[in-house]
């Protein structure tokens, strides 16, 4: 029972969301790091990201059955009730943003509500379903835990935290229709209009390669404000150029679209996972004040 109620918080998401928050945070802390305050704000994000998934499951239920990877949801097979799930999933979120209310400041509480609000209640309850857009809408979400994270130490919203936001939502982009294009059948039978099902494979590698390229602009946009030193901005050149050329190689004639498509998802979780680690080891211990924000204060 304990591992069914594991599997509904989707324990890959959030693995995936601690590396970024922690990036965020280390960024931020710039060598100086509160352990009880950053302990705080990872175990209280992933419980809200918990909380998000497992109720993201409850409402999802009718179209996970129809999909070949996810038929086999516990909230699908019935193993857990959708009544439990739906409970424990505000549980976890009471939890979190106690967590998070407790330990950080209003405007880390702030983006985390947000992104809740974003993924549970427009997301997963409306776009998902019914327009195109529902992935741009869901990339600002999953873009919000480095900027909590980061928010966390410095209870602002400056530059460093508006371009974490940016550069997270168009790394969403080409990650999100990757997928889209390798599962389309899953997509299709579900009548979930994502890009490639509802205006065609063809405008979705279009989409990912431009989403690529503005992410590779915006992401050296932190070592240019010097909130990152020139490991950082190596590490993003180097990887966001390898991300762009793969991204090109779907145009072959004699690719294989499927495998194509998976080899561009699995670099999008290598590229975010590098920039998040290399952030939070080359940060630049003048946070930005040596170079001009490009972004005030808010």
């Amino acid at each position: 029972m304990l591992k069914h109620y594991v599997n509904v918080t989707k324990p890959g998401i959030i693995a995936g969301n601690l590396i970024s928050v922690a990036g965020g945070f280390f960024l931020a802390a710039r060598g100086e790091i509160d352990w009880l305050l950053f302990a705080a704000t990872v175990i209280g994000l992933s419980l809200v990201v918990a909380s998000g998934c497992a109720i993201n499951n409850c409402i999802d239920r009718d179209i996970d059955a129809q999909m070949q990877r996810t038929r086999n949801r516990v909230t699908v097979t019935g193993a857990l009730s959708a009544r439990a799930a739906l409970l424990f999933g505000i549980g976890l979120g009471i939890a979190g943003f106690a967590l998070l209310a407790i330990y950080t400041n209003a405007v880390s509480v702030a983006f985390a509500v947000l992104g809740f609000v974003v993924y549970v209640g427009i997301y997963s309850l409306y776009m998902k379903r019914n327009s195109v857009y529902g992935t741009s809408v869901g990339a600002l979400s999953g873009a919000v835990p480095p900027v909590v994270g980061y928010c966390a130490v410095t209870g602002v919203c400056d530059g460093a935290a508006l371009i974490l936001l940016l550069m997270f939502c168009l790394w969403q982009m080409p990650h999100s229709y990757a997928i889209a294009i390798f599962r389309y059948r899953d997509y299709e039978s579900a009548g979930i209009p994502v890009l490639p099902v509802a205006q065609g494979i063809g405008k979705a590698k279009l989409h990912i390669v431009l989403y690529i390229a503005v992410f590779a602009l915006v992401s050296i946009l932190l070592p240019l404000n010097g909130y990152t030193g020139m490991s950082f901005m190596a590490v993003a050149c180097t990887a966001s150029f390898w991300w762009l050329a793969m991204a090109l190689r779907g145009y072959r004639r004699d690719v294989d679209v499927h495998g194509w498509a998976r080899q561009v998802f699995a670099f999008s979780i290598f590229i975010i996972t590098a920039l998040s680690v290399t952030m939070a080891l080359d940060f630049n211990e003048v946070g930005g004040s040596s170079a001009a924000p490009w972004f005030a204060e808010i």
